[in-house]
């Protein structure tokens, strides 16, 4: 059994070494590599949609989407519970995010809440997948994001592969954002990628991606001897070769790395429901729960970081994913966000405490956790 417990790891094999090697041994195309479009056309191919274009992170595909739809001003509605980059993104593109409260089965955006946040100046609703679930309520946010001439914008970064009512996470709203980073479900190291079935809005991000720059079919710019036009200001938001590689191998086994997630999870739902000091965030009906994160709500907020201590003595890591955006001091201080401005959020955040998943997880020491747990409160 391994003696320490970290958050994640990384499953890899045979094929993800392969890759790789293949393109330093190839010894060019390490930037805008053929694998990147054979990535993208992956990619569309998973969610039976017309475009995939893939970015060096997540970050810089929601920047870049925003970017795209002309979203440089007005405001935005965000949940406060997600990392921050939903929310930055937004700021960093022009606009102003709106923090919406979140529902307490999926911790997703609640329609309610968002309904009351539109105004005048609303574009765009951003819902957040947490952790691998959908948000329960993407379909009625759909509805609300039509009926108000609203662009709809899934943050899928944490929920590649998840599903509700037989639609892939990312796939309901106009478009989606996807991200590789290395704790996700399809991790390249870093990486992300936008999904559409807007030709326009994609041609529109390839000149964002690449410094406005008019790229040639089928030629990349290190390899062409003709001078480029460029009509635009842009980024260099692409994705390195290596990652795409990477990518191409996750991709191919993304089934069977989903169904060990989903084993570990369903162990932890099995083994922890009946420890009456916490709850668990079960598989809601109708969909498919992929378990990037597996998170517990610690009935007693004051109890949370006794526990996160018991168990790194035992050399097991947890996280809090998430703490509210909102009152992060840069939010604070610039929007004099305050504390009871989100009271599901806030709830939430204080109880929520990640557990370790490893791909690798033997039962054995699966129970060492849990076990850890249990004895934990037997002594409280």
């Amino acid at each position: 059994m391994r003696t320490k417990f970290p958050l994640f790891d990384i499953y890899w094999d045979k094929s993800d070494v392969e890759n790789v090697s293949n393109i330093i041994k190839r010894g060019s195309y390490w930037a805008v590599g053929p694998e990147i479009k054979e990535f993208e056309k992956k990619i569309s191919e998973f969610f039976n949609c017309k475009y995939a274009l893939a970015f060096c992170n997540g970050t810089a595909a929601l920047h870049s989407l925003l970017l795209a739809y002309g979203i440089t001003s007005g405001e935005v509605i965000v949940p406060s519970f997600t990392f921050i980059a939903t929310a930055n993104a937004v700021i960093l593109a022009g606009a102003t995010p709106i923090f919406a409260d979140i529902e307490d089965e999926t911790l997703g955006l609640d329609p309610v809440d968002v309904e009351r946040k539109i105004t005048s100046k609303t574009k765009a609703i951003i819902p957040v997948h947490y952790g691998g679930k959908v948000c329960k309520n993407i379909h009625k946010l759909k509805d609300i994001a039509v009926k108000n001439n609203l662009l709809l914008i899934e943050d899928n970064a944490e929920s590649f592969g998840a599903k509700i009512d037989n639609f892939y996470a990312g796939t309901i709203g106009d478009s989606a954002i996807l991200s590789f980073c290395q704790n996700k479900i399809l991790p390249t190291g870093e990486g992300g990628a936008i999904i559409t079935n807007d030709q326009d809005l994609y041609e529109k991000l390839i000149l964002i991606r690449s410094h406005g720059r008019v790229e040639q079919k089928n030629i990349d710019y290190f390899s062409d001897i003709h001078m480029e036009d460029y009509v635009q200001v842009g980024y260099n938001y692409r994705m390195p070769t290596i990652c795409a590689a990477l990518g191409i191998s996750q991709l191919e086994k993304i089934e069977f790395l989903i169904k060990k997630r989903r084993k570990i999870g369903n162990y932890y739902d099995k083994n922890l429901k009946d420890i009456s000091e916490i709850e668990i965030l079960p598989e809601y009906f109708g969909s498919r729960n992929v378990y990037q994160l597996y998170s517990i709500l610690v009935k007693d907020p004051f109890v949370r970081e006794e526990l996160q201590d018991y168990l790194m003595k035992r050399n097991i890591f947890t996280k809090i994913y998430f703490a509210p955006i909102h009152l992060k001091s840069y939010y604070k201080l610039k929007y004099k966000y305050s504390e009871g401005y989100l009271p599901v959020t806030e709830k939430i955040s204080k109880k929520i405490l990640t557990l370790p998943i490893s791909l690798t997880f033997s039962e054995e020491e699966q129970n060492y956790i849990i076990d850890s747990i249990k004895e934990f409160f037997l002594k409280k």
